[in-house]
């Protein structure tokens, strides 16, 4: 439909872009915009192209994101940047529609939205509520051990896993050792935390998928809180919320392995709790894929939000 909005992905050529366009073609409730490859590195041509159009999705490191936000002169357009550039900008709403009650419909209006990192939003998914609800204090020594199928590490490490020296790399490597990863004052402003978590990533041999752990003691939480309590808070959270899935307690006692690659291809994201009440020990646990419900899956998510509000 000529009519229909304008859809510019300014980056399409990458791993989320690529995911972006996949997942918007065939739509006829929206036009889509791309540049073709003698135009990308155009300065001038991408600056019309996002001039041009309704939403603009960037899908660009974080420092070419910029740059293309600062591009934009039209007031009417509005732009969801899935880099990491403005997470923590308070100008920017936060793309997490299930973060609270009112997010989807801060997302829908908003004219700037920044898309979350793949590991805040299992971070963020599970301690936000908890914290919220005074379960977990906001000070608490958070450890966050997170891994994620190497098209995580972009393009670069998807050729180093399925180029012609696809046998030389490593079957499973821990990043972040200098522990400045900078997915961390993400999590921790948009969890409540008032003390920076201890946030340690990993890649192993698989495409895509995310599992990401949170160990807690029962004897550090609020008193006389336990893993029944952290469940009943994510559960009621999360109620009504269709591509967040928070395991009974049923699933959780009979299952042995975390799959990060159970939901892939899709933008769900499961949390679980896992208790050991003779130990005093309660394991909280997000699988999801990094290129659905942390990349690609995310930003059409918020998009849909978006055209929705267009369309009022």
């Amino acid at each position: 439909m000529t009519n229909s909005p304008l859809v510019f992905i300014d980056g399409d050529q990458g791993t989320t872009g690529l995911q972006i366009h996949e997942r918007l073609r065939g739509r006829s409730d929206l036009r889509l915009l791309t540049l073709p490859d003698s135009e990308r590195k155009n300065t001038a041509r991408r600056a019309e192209a996002i001039n041009s159009c309704h939403i603009a999705i960037l899908c660009l490191p974080d420092a070419p994101a910029r740059e293309a936000a600062a591009a934009i002169v039209n007031p009417a357009v509005r732009v969801i940047d899935a880099s990491s550039a403005h997470r923590t900008d308070p100008q920017w709403v936060y793309g997490f529609p299930e973060m609270s009650t009112a997010q989807s419909a801060h997302i829908a209006s908003a004219q700037r939205v920044s898309n979350p990192g793949c590991y805040p939003t299992g971070a963020i998914a599970l301690l936000r509520p908890l914290v919220h609800a005074g379960l977990l204090p906001a000070d608490h020594p958070i450890a966050i051990h997170a891994v994620s199928g190497y098209s995580g590490g972009g393009r670069a490490r998807v050729d180093a896993h399925e180029g012609p020296d696809a046998v030389q790399a490593p079957a499973f490597q821990i990043y972040g050792l200098k522990l400045e990863h900078k997915h961390t004052p993400e999590i921790a402003q948009h969890a409540g935390l008032s003390k920076r978590p201890f946030f340690l990533p990993a890649y192993g041999a698989f495409r895509q998928g995310i599992a990401l752990t949170i160990p807690l003691f029962q004897q550090h939480l609020a008193p006389g809180i336990h893993g029944d309590h952290l469940h009943a808070c994510l559960q009621q959270h999360y109620a009504g919320a269709p591509h967040v899935e928070v395991m009974d307690v049923a699933q959780a006692e009979a299952m042995e392995h975390l799959d990060p690659q159970a939901l892939n291809g899709t933008n769900q994201l499961r949390l679980g709790i896992f208790n050991n009440a003779r130990h005093g020990q309660v394991l909280l646990t997000a699988v999801f894929d990094n290129l659905g419900k942390g990349a690609s899956g995310a930003a059409v998510q918020n998009l849909d939000l978006m055209l929705a509000h267009i369309a009022r």
